[in-house]
C-alpha cells in the first residue's frame, strides 16, 4: 500500500513553483524547480505525474494570480475617471507587479509551451473584455472594450518587441485621452 497524495503539499510545492516561474519565468527543465523548492524531481512528479502537468498547473495558478491582480486594477473605482483607474492599471501592468505575469505569458503566446494550453491565447483575450466592459459603461463607452483591449494588447506586444515603453506609454496615454470627451478632460485638469 503506498502512501496517499497529500493536497496541502502538493498545493504549498505549486505555490512555491509559481512563485518562481512568475519572478524567473517558466523553466523548460524541473532543476530550478527543484531549487527552488527544496525537494527532489521525483517528488514534484509524484504529486504532479508529469512535468508537463506540472507546467501546466503553474501557468494556471499563475493566470488565477494574474486574474485577481489585474482585474483589481481594472476595477471601477468611485469618483475615479476611468481614463485615470486605466492609466494607473497600464502603469502597474507595464512597470509594476504586472510585468512578471505579462513576462511569463507572453513568454507562452511564443513558445513551445503553448502545446500545454492550447486554448491559452483565446482564454487570455475573453478573460479581459468583461472588467474592461464593466469599466468603460462608466463612462459612457463599454462598447470599446474590444478597441481598449486591443490597444493594451498591442502595446504590451509592442513593448515586448521593442522595449521602447516610452513610446508605448506616449500612445497608450493617446488612447485615453481618446476616450475622454473633451469636456470631461477639462473639468478634470481645473
Amino acid at each position: 500500500m503506498g502512501r496517499q497524495p497529500q493536497p496541502h503539499i502538493r498545493d504549498e510545492l505549486l505555490e512555491r513553483c509559481t512563485d518562481h516561474a512568475i519572478e524567473s519565468g517558466l523553466p523548460t527543465r524541473l532543476d530550478p524547480l527543484v531549487k527552488s523548492t527544496g525537494v527532489s524531481a521525483r517528488m514534484l512528479l509524484y504529486h504532479f505525474g508529469t512535468r508537463d502537468d506540472l507546467f501546466l498547473a503553474i501557468l494556471r495558478r499563475a493566470r488565477q494570480r494574474q486574474l485577481v491582480t489585474f482585474g483589481d486594477l481594472l476595477r471601477v473605482r468611485p469618483n475615479e475617471p476611468y481614463a485615470r483607474t486605466l492609466a494607473r492599471a497600464w502603469a502597474t501592468m507595464t512597470d509594476g507587479e504586472g510585468k512578471p505575469y505579462l513576462r511569463m505569458f507572453s513568454q507562452l503566446r511564443v513558445n513551445a509551451e503553448l502545446s500545454l494550453w492550447p486554448d491559452f491565447q483565446r482564454s487570455a483575450t475573453l478573460d479581459w473584455l468583461e472588467p474592461l466592459e464593466i469599466g468603460l459603461l462608466s463612462i459612457g463607452r463599454p462598447q470599446t472594450a474590444t478597441l481598449a483591449l486591443a490597444v493594451i494588447r498591442g502595446l504590451l506586444m509592442d513593448i515586448d518587441a521593442t522595449g521602447d515603453t516610452t513610446r508605448a506609454n506616449r500612445a497608450f496615454a493617446d488612447f485615453l485621452a481618446l476616450l475622454t470627451p473633451p469636456e470631461t478632460a477639462q473639468a478634470e485638469s481645473t
